[in-house]
């Protein structure tokens, strides 16, 4: 009782100190009259890895690289990351332990703050320790897919090497996709050109270099697309005949779309070889025009049958002056 008085009777010198005056006194009491000690909050350090991993000697000469560093801030894949940390590794990539033990020194920020708190012992291999890296941080936004591959198509301006370059970077982010020479390949050309295509289609090709090697730009013409066909036609005037020194009148006629069969009323019903017959070729244009099938361009105007003789008639007069 009087060690307990005399724990009562001091006070504390400031209020706001109570608690922790308090929590002294009776921590000191406990010490003296009972030899218990307080527990006091420590921390240990501890190694997710084997602590054997620690003794074995790095190679002979060998420096810890500078790492890149992965701190899940930016949009390095986790793929990417474990590739340049084993290129990063050199020579002590030969050896799991030395993988397992050094990947600490390439994690920052919240990627370091996971490695460290995985629980002692539960990485064994690099194979365990770079699952854990992916299911963890993984969340393949970044990565390509077959389609992308597919979507490539080359350009009309574009090199075939440039163009397996670009499909080489496309393939790089292709993490999870595995194809061999052959596919790649076969999968390259279908996006080459269509007049490359069938140029080398017997051509059967061993790898992407191999294309590249095969298919010589020197080779390959610059890609033009088909022209449209031109709907305009031409027609000649049924009265100027071929053996005639008259220029020929030319007009010009665009073909509607329509998708209506028209049968020709003046035609002949007989089976018969077919020809053109330039002595028809007013009649039917006349037809085809009456039928909506051709229309006129909008400020063409038709002259009539008496502007047309006299036309003929100025022609006339023009190549006998030129004959005197």
């Amino acid at each position: 009782m009087e060690a307990y008085q005399q724990v009562l009777d001091p006070q504390p010198p400031h209020r706001q100190d109570a608690n922790a005056y308090w929590a002294d006194k009776i921590a000191e009491v406990m010490r003296d009259q009972f030899g218990i000690k307080p527990k006091v909050n420590t921390y240990s350090y501890w190694t997710q890895y084997p602590p054997a991993y620690d003794l074995i000697p790095l190679p002979n000469r060998y420096k810890v690289p500078d790492f890149t560093k992965f701190s899940r801030q930016d949009d390095t894949s986790t793929m990417e990351h474990v590739n340049r940390f084993i290129i990063q590794c050199g020579e002590a990539a030969n050896r799991d332990e030395f993988r397992v033990r050094l990947f600490s020194s390439s994690l920052s920020g919240s990627a370091f703050s996971w490695f460290i708190s995985l629980p002692p012992n539960s990485v064994i291999t690099w194979a365990d320790l770079e699952k854990q890296f992916h299911k963890y941080f993984f969340s393949g936004v970044h990565e390509n897919k077959i389609t992308d591959l597919v979507r490539l198509k080359q350009r009309n301006d574009e090199s075939v090497e440039s163009f397996v370059q670009r499909l080489r970077e496309v393939l790089n982010k292709c993490y999870s996709l595995v194809l061999d020479d052959r596919q790649l390949a076969d999968l390259a050309f279908q996006g080459l050109l269509p007049h490359i295509r069938d140029k080398y289609a017997s051509q059967e090709f061993e790898s992407l270099s191999h294309l590249v090697q095969m298919i010589s730009d020197q080779d390959i013409k610059p890609f033009e697309p088909k022209r449209a066909w031109n709907k305009k036609v031409s027609f000649v005037d049924e009265a100027v005949s071929s053996d005639s020194d008259e220029e020929p009148v030319i007009g010009l006629a665009e073909w509607v779309k329509n998708k209506k069969l028209m049968s020709c009323p003046f035609g002949h019903k007989e089976p018969e070889e077919f020809a053109f017959d330039i002595t028809k070729a007013g009649r039917i244009f006349d037809f085809l025009l009456q039928e909506g099938q051709i229309k006129l361009s909008p400020n063409h105007a038709i002259p009539s049958a008496e502007e047309l003789k006299k036309m003929k008639l100025q022609m006339a007069q023009c190549n006998v002056s030129q004959h005197k």
